[in-house]
């Protein structure tokens, strides 16, 4: 009778998704472990000189067998994707207004014509090699605009297949190979042709693919060239976003529908890293960040870019680059080969 008269047992209390602190939790294991490669690759490049992203990459290949392991997966792909585009929206820390203005016209239209020549030069070529309109672009963006750090911007709003990370990998290891041999060169060009500082300093900064390789050609030669040499590779960087949004825009409906298919979202034709990168070179160009957080947020940026290259490099196995072949490598040689010589020619028929 006890039984028959008890009161109907309460309903159990819904329970309530995990808090998002603790889903986070499930990245720290590939963020320490994309970190730990990271930090090796720097400590490498420190004591030993050479670029610090290609030791990322190579070290991060290494261990390509934990990019599968369930505990560090998501990690390494949340470096990759997130980490990545925060690196490149850092990157408007390093320009102001003054610095483009201050190269005058005749330099910022011969720098224009050399990346947009340069990106045609990629899809064109790239379309005779048999690689896609997408390989073609990020080819010549890559050796266009900043090298290793354009190639992981463009390739964030381009449409994805399974060899994109594959391609972007080889992009980022032959224009760092190509910018560390054009370090050595260029200077030895530079001076063979009798060029003064100013000009030296354009055919540097106006030809050599990522930041720290223009940085240390033209230094090499004198401080003005060096000077010079980094004020006009920034504009180049300062093309990054445009460059960008034009790209996500062409790409749009195909990166539709890989995102779609994917995820069932519609991805942004201006992705938020984009919002940042103009928005720093905003207030940079207005005077408001101290030299100091500047110098911060641009170690910031080299920090996230070497992490997100050691977590692409994870996902990437020596066989899979051998399997890019030897056409993208005769392709950004090519490109590399094309804006070298337009800057010459256009300095030589400079009034």
């Amino acid at each position: 009778m006890g039984q028959a008269n008890a009161p109907a047992s309460a309903p159990l209390p819904r329970m309530e998704p995990a808090p998002r602190a603790l889903q986070h939790l499930g990245l720290l294991p590939g963020i320490a472990l994309s970190g730990v490669i990271a930090l090796a690759a720097t400590f490498v490049s420190t004591l030993h000189g050479g670029p610090q992203l290609l030791y990322a990459l190579f070290f991060g290949v290494a261990f390509h067998f934990l990019s599968q392991d369930a505990k560090t997966k998501p990690g390494i792909e949340f470096c990759a994707r997130a980490v990545l585009r925060l690196g490149v929206g850092l990157l408007g820390a390093r320009i102001t207004a003054t610095q483009i203005a201050g190269l005058g016209w005749s330099t910022a239209l011969i720098v224009i014509a050399a990346v947009l020549t340069t990106i045609f030069c990629g899809y064109f070529l790239g379309r005779r090699l048999g690689m896609t309109r997408p390989q073609g672009i990020l080819s010549g963006g890559a050796v266009a605009i900043c090298g290793a750090s354009a190639a992981l911007a463009i390739s964030a709003v381009l449409p994805r297949d399974k060899n994109s990370d594959r391609f972007t990998l080889m992009v980022v290891v032959t224009v760092t190979v190509l910018s560390t041999v054009a370090m050595v060169l260029y200077p030895l060009i530079a001076r063979a042709l009798g060029l003064p500082p100013e000009m030296a300093g354009l055919f540097i900064g106006g030809s050599i693919h990522d930041v720290a390789q223009v940085v240390g050609a033209g230094y090499t030669i004198d401080q003005t060239t060096g000077d010079y040499a980094t004020i006009v590779k920034l504009f180049r960087v300062s093309m990054l976003a445009m460059v960008v949004v034009v790209v996500s825009a062409l790409f749009k409906k195909q990166r539709e529908a890989a995102q779609e298919q994917h995820s069932g979202k519609k991805p942004p034709l201006v992705p938020w890293f984009l919002w940042v990168f103009v928005a720093l070179v905003c207030v940079n160009s207005l005077g408001w960040v101290p030299a100091m957080l500047q110098l911060q947020l641009t170690d910031m940026s080299k920090n996230c870019l070497v992490l997100a290259i050691a977590a692409l490099g994870m996902k990437t196995s020596f066989k899979q680059l051998a399997q890019a072949g030897w056409r993208p490598f005769l392709l950004l040689l090519v490109e590399t080969a094309w804006m070298a010589a337009f800057v010459l020619l256009a300095i030589a028929l400079k009034p």
